[in-house]
């Protein structure tokens, strides 16, 4: 591990004990796996904390494992499906971190971080509309990116790929309305990918 990293690692620990859940280093990247109850004051202290000082929130993101490495020998993961992922920039120190939170697979909720870092605000809404997941305490939590009839989140693995609902404007009604959608589902079939074009070998 990167030595600023293990810094931030060995502090943490320190700092925060049962709260945290994970420290996983990998490709000199430093992720902290927190408690979903905590994350809010785990990223105050993130912030707040001269030797961490993580004064600037550069994304957070929604992430579903459904079905993460189901082919993988050892069998599909286990464990919550939803998580929260907070990337985190330190301009004092130069480093960054990634903050992750399991959610509540029924009902994937969280504390909001936006009077941690203001910038939180849109990404938050971000998630909540395409993963549904709630943040509470969020100033306005609202969709942001779909319009305001649409049905479901389209980031979660189990959203069909054509949708739930289509809309179109009605002459008649002089509205738009919203109806089942009527085109049929389309089966993707893997590609198959032929070795005769790799390594020289041809046909």
């Amino acid at each position: 591990m990167v030595d600023s990293l293990a810094a931030v690692a060995a502090h943490a620990k320190e700092k925060f004990g049962a709260s945290i859940v994970n420290i996983i280093e990998a490709r000199s990247e430093l992720t902290l796996e927190v408690k979903r109850e905590r994350l809010r004051e785990v990223c105050r202290i993130l912030r707040d904390d001269p030797v961490f000082s993580f004064e600037q929130l550069i994304d957070l993101c929604g992430v579903d494992y459904q079905d993460y490495r189901a082919e993988a020998p050892d069998g599909p993961r286990s464990g919550p499906r939803f998580a929260v992922t907070i990337h985190l920039l330190s301009i004092k120190h130069n480093r960054r971190v990634r903050v992750r939170a399991f959610l509540d697979n029924e009902w994937p909720r969280v504390d909001s971080v936006v009077d941690i870092w203001a910038v939180a605000n849109w990404f938050e809404r971000e998630a909540f509309d395409l993963f549904g997941f709630v943040f509470e305490g969020h100033p306005d939590l609202r969709r942001i990116l779909t319009d305001y009839g649409f049905i479901g989140h389209p980031f979660r693995k189990d959203f069909p790929l054509i949708g739930e609902v289509e809309m179109r404007y009605d002459a008649e009604k002089q509205r738009v309305i919203y109806e089942p959608v009527s085109i049929e589902p389309r089966t993707l079939v893997p590609r198959v990918i032929r070795e005769e074009g790799f390594g020289g070998r041809n046909p």
